[in-house]
């Protein structure tokens, strides 16, 4: 009995905190007409018209351009702040270099606007001809991923024995043989949770999509909102939550997937000695 209690409450807890998911997903699939006259979550008549219209490409609208460019901004934002926070979390664990300035500078990043840098980096690229490029937006997005890859390594790289470092030092490893020969692949499962983190970051990120780009380089999260208008004014509201439902759909899954590799990475940093 106490058992079937804790399961209702989950189940309780999981659909209220998807509630807004459930909404968009069930409205993906009504007809304007059934929306307007059927607010609620049954559908009458389902219908895969509003994902048609999503993945028509016309000159105007073109999805699959918008999930490419994402992919290519999220994955180069997600590669170059890895490959750039890896060998600085070494530095500052094993070298304590800017253990007690650098690091807590670069973290506290996370918790200031991004709207502050919105003025000065629109125009830096505009100067540069960096404007509506994928490879600009995903300068954008390392800068955004290095504070939380950052922090996920270093606690990765504290738990890893010294006595590695100093058995390969004794072999006459280097140290750039250390860290991408015993360190990396020792703590691999931080820096592929890292890497998720930072994916999803770039892919949701909407404000530098806006700012920076216009045509050729606009993300999923900006040209969604292409969609919402029509024609005869007003919002297509099946359409909004089918577009929604396409742009959110490769984080929901990579999550899904990678979901037991990021929980034993964050649990491993919970129960740290």
């Amino acid at each position: 009995m106490l058992n079937a209690i804790r399961w209702a409450v989950f189940a309780l807890a999981a659909f209220a905190m998807n509630f807004p998911l459930i909404v968009t997903l069930v409205t993906s699939f009504k007809s304007a007409r059934e929306i307007s006259t059927n607010p609620g979550l049954w559908i009458n008549a389902p219908t895969l018209e509003n994902y048609a219209t999503v993945l028509t490409v016309s000159d105007r609208l073109n999805i699959f351009l918008y999930l490419a460019n994402s992919f290519a901004v999220a994955a180069m934002g997600t590669l170059l702040a890895v490959a750039l926070a890896l060998p600085a979390a070494y530095a500052i664990v094993r070298g304590r270099f800017g253990e007690k300035t650098l690091l807590p500078l670069i973290v506290n990043l996370r918790a200031v606007p991004l709207v502050i840098f919105a003025i000065p980096i629109y125009m830096m690229f505009q100067f540069m001809g960096l404007l509506d490029t994928r490879f600009g937006l995903g300068l954008v997005m390392t800068i955004v991923n290095i504070p939380l890859v950052l922090i996920i390594l270093v606690n990765a790289i504290s738990d890893v024995p010294f006595e590695l470092d100093e058995a390969a030092m004794i072999d006459g490893v280097s140290r750039t043989g250390i860290l991408f020969k015993i360190v990396g692949p020792v703590c691999r499962p931080a820096i592929v949770t890292s890497m998720i983190f930072g994916f999803i970051t770039a892919w949701n990120e909407f404000l530098f999509g806006l700012m920076l780009t216009t045509s050729k380089a606009v993300p999923v999260t900006v040209g969604a909102s292409f969609f919402f208008a029509a024609s005869g004014g007003g919002v297509q509201w099946g359409v909004a939550a089918a577009v929604m439902m396409v742009g959110a759909l490769p984080p929901m899954l990579l999550g899904l997937v990678m979901y037991r590799k990021i929980s034993g990475t964050m649990m491993a940093g919970a129960v740290k000695g």
